[in-house]
This record gives structure tokens, sequence and C-alpha cells, in this order.
């Protein structure tokens, strides 16, 4: 049976982000979707000039109505904009167990901001704790740790990775694309032998994930990422195969978007 996922987030009316990267990657990796569409935005490659989101009841009866298939089995979160659809989103979710890959859309790759202070508050209180897997990126990862109380200028990943795992999330894939250097380098914490969610200390990075970076810009890589694993880990996989297999499967499509652009 084909792996059949979840996928929550807002369109991207210029194609290269949201559910329309999610549907290319589970195309791709040769997996269904099933969609609940948190917004309507009005993208260029360039800025995000609107944003329409879903009424909280529609979103929370798309998430039901997909759950009534019980082939699911595993659940992407993407954009969510606002504090009702967080809300709505959990309220969806609770008692579900299948595993959730929470990407933290924050703001947009041009600078829009596609989250706001109240939902981010709501989605490390109610949405952390229910996710798997959250998968920041660089940016993403400083903007939670702020909102966790660290400072940000001081705290390296280990720390706030280590916070986001005592705040609730299973594991967290810090992303390295943001950074510099000739390899882009992903790592994946999780908590620390024998401890608890909810009282870890310390994160251990189990696991790097490498590839060569790419003098290439892509839009919707996290979206791609967050999704592929998504993909792999209702096909079965473990989580640190899944991001492996996701990890490569994107470095292909960078490769390919940069043999495009040469």
């Amino acid at each position: 049976m084909r792996p059949l996922v979840l996928a929550i987030g807002g369109s991207d009316s210029s194609g290269g982000a949201g559910i329309a990267a999610d549907i290319r990657a589970a195309h791709d990796l040769g997996a269904d979707l099933r969609l609940a569409l948190t917004a309507v935005t009005v993208q260029s490659e360039r800025s995000v000039r609107s944003i329409l989101p879903v009424p909280p009841d529609i979103l929370a009866e798309q998430v039901a109505t997909a759950l009534l298939d019980k082939h699911v089995g595993a659940v992407k979160i993407g954009m969510l904009g606002t504090a009702e659809a967080v809300a709505a989103v959990a309220d969806a979710l609770a008692g579900t167990l299948m595993p959730v890959v929470l990407d933290p859309v924050l703001a947009s790759t041009s600078g829009g901001r596609l989250l706001d202070a109240d939902g981010l508050a709501l989605l490390l209180l109610r949405l952390l704790p229910r996710a798997t897997l959250l998968t920041p990126n660089l940016p993403e990862l400083a903007i939670l740790g702020a909102a966790l109380g660290f400072d940000v200028s001081a705290a390296g990943q280990e720390d706030i990775a280590a916070g986001l795992l005592s705040a609730g999330a299973g594991a967290v894939l810090v992303k390295g694309g943001h950074a510099e250097g000739a390899v882009a380098r992903d790592r994946l914490f999780r908590p620390s032998d024998g401890a608890e969610r909810a009282a870890v200390h310390h994160a251990v990075a189990c696991a790097a994930f490498e590839a060569p970076r790419l003098a290439v810009s892509m839009r919707g890589t996290g979206c791609t990422l967050a999704t592929a694993i998504a993909v792999e880990l209702a096909r079965g996989a473990g989580l640190p195969d899944a991001c492996r297999t996701a990890k490569a499967y994107l470095q292909e499509r960078l490769v390919a978007a940069a043999r495009t652009a040469s």
C-alpha cells in the first residue's frame, strides 16, 4: 500500500512552497496526500502580498475528515498563521497516535511573517508536545529559542534543542541550509538515553546528515524536507533513516535546480 500522509499548510500562489511543495514531494516519493488548507496566500518570488486564513472550524473539519481514512500514517504540519489555526489543529489531532512532523513556518523566504506572536506561544504549548519531530532552520531556531527565554546570541544549537525537547518535542532536526561552508549539515537532536521527554536537561546529537552545499536558491525546501520525512515515517522507517532519505531526496532536487540554472 502506498504511504498516506495528511499535509496541513497554506497555499502559495507562486507555486514554490506550501501545499504545492508537499504535493510534489509526495508524488516523487510514491505517496498519497490528504490535504488541510490553513490559509490562502498571495505571493511572488520576492514578497508575501496577502494572507487569507481559512476559518478555524473549516480547518478543523478538514483535518477530522482526512483522519477518517484510517490509513493515514503520518501528519506534516507547515504554515498555520494564527493562534486560532494552531488551536484548531491541536484539537483535531487530540487522541491521534500517528507520527507528526512539525515544520515551524514562522516567516517566508522573502521575509513576510507567517505566524503571529500569539500563534507561536500556542504552538509551543499545544503542538510542540504532539510533535514527533520539529524541523526548524537556523532563523526559526533562533525565534523559537527567544520565545523559550534563551539569549540566542549566546546559546548554541544544542542548548536550544534541549529546551525544545524539555518543552515536549520528541526530536529536533536543526537544518543547516542557512549556515556557511562547503557542507550543508542537518543535526538530529533527541533526548538523552533514559530521560523522560518532559524532564530532559540535555540533548544529544544522535545523527548528522550532510550534503555538498550548492550555489542555488530554491523555495519550499523546508516544506519539501518535512513532507519527505513524513512520507518515510508513514512507510514505517525509523526517524534517523527517514531524515537521511529525505535529505538525499532534497539534495537531488537541489542538484536538478542547479543544472537548470547553469
